[in-house]
């Protein structure tokens, strides 16, 4: 029979401690009462232990396999990490717990970067590790903002709103990543598919010609001449076709290594007509929404800057976003250091400072991104429309440069054997 110690008062208000035996908890405290006491606290003797030894088993007790890692190469994809966000937002709105979602869409991702970042959260979630330090420790798959919005989430018990704010942010920069993606195919296909036919005709039908011209002894014009020299390099130093634009990609990795050369690097991309517009518009659009959305979920805002000062891949934004930083930090607010930084228009620098005098800077910046969004939308349609005239003004010279070049020395030769 299970002894339980107890605590009670008698009629006097004296405290009494004691043991009694009793097959339940129920028959202790009916039979304490029988003797005239009141129960205060009633516990079997032994109940201790025995969790505690329960607790040790459950520890020590085999969690089962662990799930083998694929072998990987390379970040997860943005689209991959927009479509996970979005369904774990959903799975958390359903009120899932979190382990159970995660397990959930694991269980749904092919092979390959994200499924094994999702297998080690998965692992350090059952270690006692919360959702933002697993996070924490994939970057391959959860970058700053992730994992700080999922903290933010975490402190304020509004995890399903956060990942669905997340979610959200991933659509619309993956969204107006494919508008600009998409608008440039067509001009890039042209571009190649002429390179490679003229480059063609250069390699193969113009040295012909050469021949053809040589065995008849034709005085020929300049531009002919012109033309057989252009071939005669293609021919003879045609490897220089892949090397040159390799060689650049890699000169141009090497200077953004350096500090001061990505920053003049930046400085002259964005100072290209209409192409540093896209970059500048579409970096300001990116950032701005970065930052509402951190503020909105509740990063503090030097925290929410630093991050911002990341995602923008700009050297002249990222020295832009140190200043606003340090200016904050001395007390400044923060449109007077957005002013000074000269990289935005007066616009957003206005826009800034109502949000900051109203208390919704989250909301304006929202605002702001969504304007630089469309003026983006509105710049890469114009880039477009100029592109289709210009590379059907430089194919036709092209094509009209060959073939005057090789019918000039024809209509010779004819002339000279009529």
């Amino acid at each position: 029979m299970p002894t339980y110690t107890y605590e009670a008062m008698d009629n006097r208000g004296t405290e009494i401690k004691d043991t009694i035996d009793a097959n339940s908890e129920q028959e202790a405290a009916t039979k304490i009462k029988e003797k005239g006491f009141y129960v205060t606290k009633i516990t079997e003797k032994n109940r201790g232990k025995k969790n505690k030894d329960k607790t040790k088993a459950q520890t020590q007790a085999p969690t089962g396999p662990r799930k083998k890692r694929a072998f990987s190469l390379g970040k997860v994809k943005a689209k991959h990490l927009c479509q996970f966000t979005r369904q774990l937002s959903t799975l958390q709105d359903a009120g899932l717990p979190i382990l159970r979602s995660l397990r959930i869409l694991e269980g749904q991702q092919k092979p390959g970067p994200l499924k094994n970042s999702l297998i080690g959260v998965i692992e350090d979630v059952e270690s006692g590790s919360t959702l933002s330090e697993a996070m924490g420790k994939q970057p391959k798959a959860f970058d700053d903002l992730y994992v700080n919005m999922v903290k933010a989430g975490e402190a304020g018990g509004a995890l399903e709103i956060i990942l669905q704010r997340l979610a959200e942010f991933k659509e619309k920069a993956q969204s107006l990543k494919r508008k600009v993606q998409g608008a440039m195919i067509y001009p890039c296909a042209v571009i190649t598919v002429a390179v490679v036919i003229v480059g063609f005709i250069m390699y193969s039908i113009i040295p012909k010609f050469k021949a053809i011209f040589a065995d008849f002894g034709v005085e020929l014009p300049e531009v002919t001449v012109l033309l057989i020299t252009i071939s005669d390099t293609v021919v003879n130093y045609w490897f220089l076709g892949p090397a040159v634009p390799i060689g650049l990609i890699l000169f141009f990795k090497i200077i953004r290594r350096n500090k001061t050369g990505s920053y003049i690097l930046d400085r002259i991309l964005l100072r290209i007509p209409v192409m540093g517009q896209i970059i500048g518009k579409s970096t300001v659009a990116r950032t701005t929404r970065t930052l509402g959305t951190l503020i909105a979920s509740g990063v503090p805002i030097l925290e929410a800057i630093s991050i911002a000062r990341d995602t923008s891949g700009n050297e002249v934004f990222k020295r832009a976003f140190d200043h606003i930083h340090q200016s904050i930090r001395e007390g400044e607010s923060m449109h007077v250091p957005l002013k000074e930084t000269r990289i935005v228009d007066d616009l957003v620098v206005n826009m800034v400072d109502v949000g900051e005098e109203t208390g919704a800077l989250d909301n304006m910046l929202y605002k702001v991104a969504d304007v630089y969004d469309e003026e983006v939308n509105v710049l890469v349609e114009s880039l477009v429309s100029l592109l289709e005239p210009i590379m059907v003004i430089v194919l036709g010279l092209a094509v009209g440069f060959i073939v005057i070049a090789l019918f000039l020395p024809l209509v010779k030769l004819l002339q000279s054997l009529s």
